[in-house]
């Protein structure tokens, strides 16, 4: 059984990206049937780079992409050396959850409601530096739509550090810092030095996955580029998506061989994040063995100023919901006002009974398939390579989903919102099976085998030995999950052919120049929903901790192995 099952999930998570590569691939090179087009030809690739601006448009991306990607990775390192083992550490794994539960598209616009010309931010100064808009301040000199990606690249980097510190936490656990510092201050080095000069080079190469994540995620993100991004012209992934909008379908082609010279630049990246990770951990010994010299870095400023964000940003989405009229450069609004509520009231929960629906759906799929993977490579030793089962992570959505669009108009030609909860499984996949390695991994086999020499059936034994030490893990892995589906864009739009609407994907088209008030509602929910199931798994965690104290205690008996017997 178990083997069908795992059958199953290679069909349904990982062998749909054959065909989602395939597809975009020959339609790349003229080919598609459907449209008459029947010669194969590289006309779509000289129309993309016949396109004014396009060289442009690649510059931007390769900036953005590593630009954030790299100063996320900075950052990250300044907080772990300032605060890893410390008494601020325990407040920094507090506040992950929540910094982790806001997605991108509701950071985005928190982050442009703070940093547009008449954003949060320039009112305050306007209201102590009495700062207006006619002393020369230039818009393009802000972060919002800035011709050079700036404001979209600051964004990215700090949405991407509190998942850079949640990947770390298990890698500083196997590298044992607190023995290093020890021996290394024996030796003469300094705390910070002994970070820069032992710990940093042995945490870079073990980060090599979150950050091929982060380096594709950035490279090929359209949603969150749409609010805070360039726009004449785009990022080259919102141009390939703005490619396969046109109403033309004859240049379909060009659109699919966009898709695909964005994955070729994916591809790059990767191999120059490989690179540098090499120069860094391998060619770099002179200056790890030169000295007792390294610069001091502010982590707890950074981390305390991310914090601060996140608690500036949703009060201030809060406010803009009910803001009837907020005149610049007024620091809090004149008149407050229902309405907006009242307009919206019934499109809202309409749309959010739909994400929900998606998300609790495609989340518990994904976390069921996640559980046979783990529990098939412990039982026959074997599984698919990590870096194939990663493959949804690594690569632009965009230049498989027109692929998977095709196979599934194929397959069926309607039932939109089935192939969207697919959809959601197949990319929500990877994170909940990573979420999940670690746990799975340290978790001691010695415990099953026990209570099988007990007499305890292999589903008894793990419904009430496994199942309970491993629990919290598998409430965080289905929260990421729930969290994964609420954030898809692209996906909802293809596969769904613009009949699923999402609370991302409406949240997304109001936020490109209609009422900010309405947009605030949308984003409000956005951020919230996440942040509800997150806390759930928090709280569950802990009510499994406390019940699991009080059986070790002898306070709760254990019904599965403390029956009475039975008289003949």
């Amino acid at each position: 059984m178990l083997r069908l099952l795992y059958g199953l999930l290679v069909v349904v998570c990982i062998l749909p990206t054959i065909p989602g590569l395939l597809g975009v691939g020959v339609a790349s090179l003229g080919y598609i049937p459907p449209l008459s087009l029947h010669a194969f030809s590289l006309d779509g690739f000289s129309q993309v780079f016949s396109w004014q601006g396009v060289e442009t448009s690649l510059m931007l991306t390769l900036f953005t992409t590593l630009a954030s990607s790299y100063l996320a990775c900075v950052l990250t390192f300044f907080i772990l050396e300032s605060c890893w083992n410390r008494p601020i550490w325990n407040k920094i794994e507090l506040a992950l959850s929540p910094l982790l539960a806001m997605p991108h598209v509701a950071f985005a616009i928190g982050f442009a409601f703070l940093f547009a010309p008449t954003g949060f931010g320039i009112r305050v100064l306007s209201e102590f530096f009495n700062i207006s808009q006619n002393t020369g301040v230039d818009s393009r000199a802000l972060l919002i739509k800035d011709p050079y990606g700036v404001g979209l690249t600051l964004m990215l980097a700090l949405k991407e550090v509190p998942f850079l510190l949640l990947m770390s936490i298990p890698i500083l656990k196997q590298l044992r810092v607190r023995e290093t510092i020890k021996v290394a201050s024996a030796l003469g080095y300094r705390h910070h030095v002994t970070w820069w000069k032992v710990i940093m080079p042995q945490w870079f190469n073990k980060m090599r996955f979150p950050m091929l994540a982060v380096i594709a995620y950035s490279l090929s993100v359209v949603d969150v580029a749409l609010v805070l991004g360039p726009t004449n012209p785009p990022t080259f992934a919102v141009l390939v998506w703005q490619w396969f909008n046109d109403p033309d379908l004859q240049l379909l082609p060009r659109a699919s061989a966009g898709a695909v010279i964005l994955f070729l630049v994916a591809s790059l990246l990767i191999m120059l994040a490989r690179f540098i990770e090499h120069a860094i951990c391998r060619s770099a010994k002179q200056w790890q063995y030169s000295g007792r010299w390294a610069p001091r870095l502010p982590g707890k400023a950074m981390i305390l100023t991310l914090i601060a964000l996140f608690l500036v940003m949703l009060p201030l989405i809060v406010t803009w919901t009910f803001a009837l009229r907020w005149r610049f450069p007024d620091s809090l609004p004149s008149r407050y006002t229902l309405r907006f509520w009242e307009y919206e009231w019934h499109g809202v929960l309409e749309v959010l009974s739909q994400s929900l629906f998606i998300a609790l759906i495609s989340a518990t799929i994904a976390l069921v398939f996640a559980i046979i993977g783990h529990e098939y490579r412990l039982r026959y030793r074997w599984q698919v390579p990590g870096y194939v089962i990663a493959i949804p992570m690594l690569i632009p959505q965009l230049s498989i989903l027109f692929g998977l669009q095709v196979a599934t108009l194929v397959i069926s030609n309607g039932h939109y919102t089935f192939w969207v909860c697919w959809s959601h499984v197949f990319f929500a996949f990877p994170y909940i099976y990573l979420s999940l390695d670690g746990p799975w991994r340290s978790y001691n086999e010695k415990l099953t085998q026990v209570s099988l020499s007990l007499g305890k059936s292999p589903i008894n034994t793990w419904l009430h030995v496994k199942l309970p030490q491993l629990l919290p893990a598998i409430i965080f892995a289905w929260a990421v999950g729930i969290s994964v589906s609420l954030a898809q864009y692209l996906p909802t739009l293809i596969l769904g052919a613009g009949r699923v609407s999402t609370i991302t994907t409406e949240a997304v088209a109001l936020s490109s120049g209609f009422d900010r008030r309405v947009t605030a509602i949308y984003a409000l929910f956005q951020a919230l929903l996440p942040l509800l199931f997150f806390t759930l798994a928090v709280m569950v965690s802990r009510l499994n901790t406390r019940h699991r104290y009080k059986r070790v205690k002898g306070l709760i008996p254990n019904e599965s192995f403390s029956r009475k017997p039975r008289h003949p």
